[in-house]
């Protein structure tokens, strides 16, 4: 997985210093924005608003495209990244008590406001890997307080060849690529996730990056959640995921990062913002 910061950093004490030059800080006020020179990175400062700073990864404020102003806000980002720990293969949280608690930047990406959750409303890592945490706040609060809308996700698939952006509101960096295509199965240690979106290699993610929102460029709307890349060419170990065609041959990209898609968090969204696992057209995993 793109780690965790607290992974991240173990993996740099243990490796020595020099092995992980990308990771400079160890808290989001102190990571000092990416410049326009890194080639790997771009920065548009009006593409940080609505993202968010956990205190492990990223994620951002999202809204279904029926959400309404006075439903409580959602945040959206990896499962791996809540506060219990990786969820176990099989394992589906949902409506667990959580006050955590969230850096929401506007689109300088300075950090405006600390916004609190109420529960996480679900989480896993089972056929995908997202955690969905509803605010204390609604839209029309949050928007109302700092002018800052909610990133729509986007009801349809993602499609091969689109122009996006990676938003790390935890490094407040942009990486930009494109879709490459996508893998039927993505296998990495005991999970295993289904119709992963795989990045072309300038989306160079790092530890932190975990549960940033894939924002397609043409409509600034959320296709994917950032989780994962194979770091050292390892097959289908931790940190080192591999692809599973629909035959079972497995195939190892080295260096390539990739995401969850999230258009079939939509149907499965109901009144109110709930989670409805029962919801026509929702294939989410259920516990």
């Amino acid at each position: 997985m793109n780690k965790p910061l607290v992974g991240a950093l173990l993996a740099l004490a243990l490796l020595g210093a020099g092995a992980a030059p990308a990771i400079a800080g160890t808290t989001a006020d102190t990571a000092p924005a990416a410049t326009s020179t890194d080639p790997q990175v771009s920065v548009k400062a009006v593409d940080f608003a609505g993202t968010v700073s956990l205190s492990n990864c990223s994620g951002s404020v999202v809204r279904m495209p029926a959400s309404e102003p006075d439903d409580p806000a959602l945040v959206l980002s990896n499962g791996h990244c809540i506060e219990s720990g990786f969820p176990s293969a099989g394992e589906v949280i949902v409506d667990q008590p959580s006050s955590r608690s969230f850096g929401l930047l506007n689109s300088a990406g300075s950090r405006v406001a600390t916004l609190r959750a109420s529960k996480i409303a679900y989480a896993t890592m089972t056929d995908t890997d997202i955690s969905l945490y509803q605010l204390t706040r609604t839209y029309a609060q949050i928007e109302g307080s700092y002018g800052i809308k909610a990133l729509e996700i986007n009801a349809a698939h993602p499609v091969r060849g689109t122009a996006i952006k990676v938003v790390s509101g935890y490094w407040k960096r942009i990486y930009s690529c494109s879709i490459d295509g996508f893998a039927y199965r993505l296998k990495e240690g005991e999970w295993t996730w289904k119709d992963s979106v795989r990045y072309t290699s300038s989306c160079n993610t790092i530890g932190g990056t975990s549960g940033s929102p894939v924002i397609d460029n043409a409509t600034g709307k959320v296709v994917a959640v950032n989780n994962t890349g194979n770091e050292d060419g390892l097959r289908c170990t931790d940190n080192n995921p591999c692809e599973v065609d629909e035959k079972g041959t497995v195939t190892v990209r080295q260096g390539i990062n990739y995401g969850q898609e999230t258009y079939g968090i939509v149907p499965c969204v109901g009144l109110d913002n709930k989670i409805d696992l029962g919801r026509a057209g929702c294939a989410l995993p259920k516990p």
